[in-house]
């Protein structure tokens, strides 16, 4: 089963170009350390080909599952998002209740996900519990670390 993933083109694009280098850089690269190392004569006692056949399966299971992502991915139209709830691709501004400090969240897809451009994915704790959520709400997100209370103090684009 295809699996939807909604994403920004950035993202999309970004996935896109990775895909392209997996595809056309590292698949040749490693199909010639296999070709070199099949060159050296017994394959039976050669650690080089071994390493890189297992290499090129590591590869391939990635190549595989970009793929799958990238079949199941949808470009949300930025300008069509509604921001009367949390929702994917949506910019939440969050005040930590108990320590009294305002964060600021986009909402992306698991792919998209990047704590240090400040963009929560939707499969996390915090935001679960913030989607569907409105200006104003209190809610509470069950994490590893505890419960957190955020109150909601702006949706945005």
């Amino acid at each position: 089963m295809l699996k939807i993933s909604y994403m920004t083109e950035e993202g999309y694009n970004k996935l896109s170009e990775q895909l392209n280098h997996l595809r056309a850089v590292e698949r040749p690269a490693i199909s010639q350390q296999i070709a070199e190392a099949r060159d050296k004569g017994d394959l039976s006692e050669n650690a080089e080909y071994d390493a890189a056949k297992e290499a090129q399966g590591m590869l391939e299971m990635k190549i595989a599952k970009m793929e799958e992502l990238f079949a199941g991915s949808r470009i949300v139209d930025e300008s069509k998002i509604n921001t009367d709830t949390v929702q994917v691709l949506t910019k939440v501004k969050l005040k930590n209740i108990s320590l009294n400090k305002e964060v600021e969240y986009t909402m992306v897809s698991e792919n998209e996900a990047s704590v240090k451009e400040k963009k929560l994915s939707i499969g996390t704790p915090i935001a679960q519990a913030l989607l569907g959520k409105k200006v104003g709400d209190v809610v509470t997100a069950v994490t590893p670390a505890g419960e957190i209370k955020f109150e909601i103090l702006n949706i945005s684009v």
